[in-house]
């Protein structure tokens, strides 16, 4: 049996400080284009961590840090456009921020509210987390998932630009849903 073959653990009690494992977790978004399809992207730099309490989930804690310039649609143009000022204007803004402001719990699913800032307007969200397990992996780390989305309109974070469409209608929704498929580990 290679060190890839040996079982997990799942863990029950998933309290304490994590870091998110980036190559491992997914930061995503979802836009409707021109009406009529949607426009898929995610984020490739970014850091965070989690305090997670599951006897008292009100004293877990998130702190998410996301590099703009990571965007990634699979298109360099449109790429090149959401990081101008039309945009996230990546030059002023480098960065987005989420860090939590209350945190509940019903089960497997845990309710995250807190501060989002984008460019320079803080709005409060809250993001539905489904815990999707817990395991100790071939390599002695606890880790910890979630999945999780929640949508935005993105006006509201001063993301205003759109193009009319002659058929009526505009290029670029204002709602956006937000993407997260999230591993973390353990500090030791």
């Amino acid at each position: 049996m290679s060190q890839f073959d040996a079982p997990t653990t799942a863990i029950d009690n998933i309290t304490g400080d994590y870091t998110l494992d980036t190559a491992h977790t997914r930061l995503g978004f979802v836009a409707r284009h021109a009406m009529v399809t949607k426009v898929r992207g995610q984020f490739g730099a970014f850091e965070g961590t989690a305090s997670i309490d599951t006897a008292t989930p009100a004293n877990s804690k998130i702190d998410l840090t996301i590099d703009v310039t990571s965007v990634d649609t699979g298109n360099g143009d449109r790429d090149g456009h959401l990081k101008s000022g039309d945009f996230f204007d990546t030059e002023t803004y480098p960065s987005i921020r989420f860090v939590s402001t209350d945190v509940t719990r019903d089960g497997d699913v845990w309710a995250v509210t807190g501060d989002l800032t984008i460019k320079d307007v803080t709005k409060p969200v809250t993001i539905d987390f489904e815990q999707t397990g817990s395991a100790l992996d071939p390599f002695g780390n606890t880790r910890v998932g979630f999945e999780g989305e929640t949508t935005v309109n993105r006006k509201d974070f001063g993301l205003t630009w759109n193009a009319a469409l002659e058929t009526g209608g505009v290029l670029v929704s204002d709602k956006v849903k937000l993407e997260f498929d999230i591993s973390a580990i353990k500090a030791a």
